[in-house]
């Protein structure tokens, strides 16, 4: 996930009149369905009611991406009831999370012991 700083989030997008705010739940979307997210198109933000259900499965996505430090309730009440405060809280979160996602184990390894050969 890339670094972004919390404070900027939220300055930015109050700066920007909530553009940056789009921006930053498309970008962070994007990093979060890479890492084993299921959250559907972003396009669903700009349609009432659907934008509720797109922002429960966004939370949820950050719950899957932090491992349950982030909780989606929590997430989703952070969002719904604190809007730039809750996304810069959020992306506090996502910082955690480790940059590369670790590598298959290379045949041979521990992990995946070779067949012997019969004798």
């Amino acid at each position: 996930m890339k670094r972004r700083d919390p404070l900027m989030v939220a300055v930015l997008s109050i700066v920007t009149f909530g553009i940056y705010a789009l921006v930053w739940y498309v970008m962070t979307k994007n990093e979060m369905n890479r890492r084993g997210a299921n959250i559907p198109t972003a396009w669903l933000i700009i349609i009432p009611i659907a934008n509720i259900y797109w922002m429960w499965m966004y939370c949820v996505g950050v719950e899957t991406v932090t491992k349950g430090v982030m909780s989606a309730p929590l997430a989703f009440l952070l969002l719904f009831f604190l809007g730039f405060i809750g996304m810069a809280i959020i992306q506090s979160s996502l910082n955690k999370v480790p940059r590369k996602v670790k590598k298959k184990a290379a045949e041979g390894t521990p992990e995946q012991p070779v067949e012997k050969a019969e004798e």
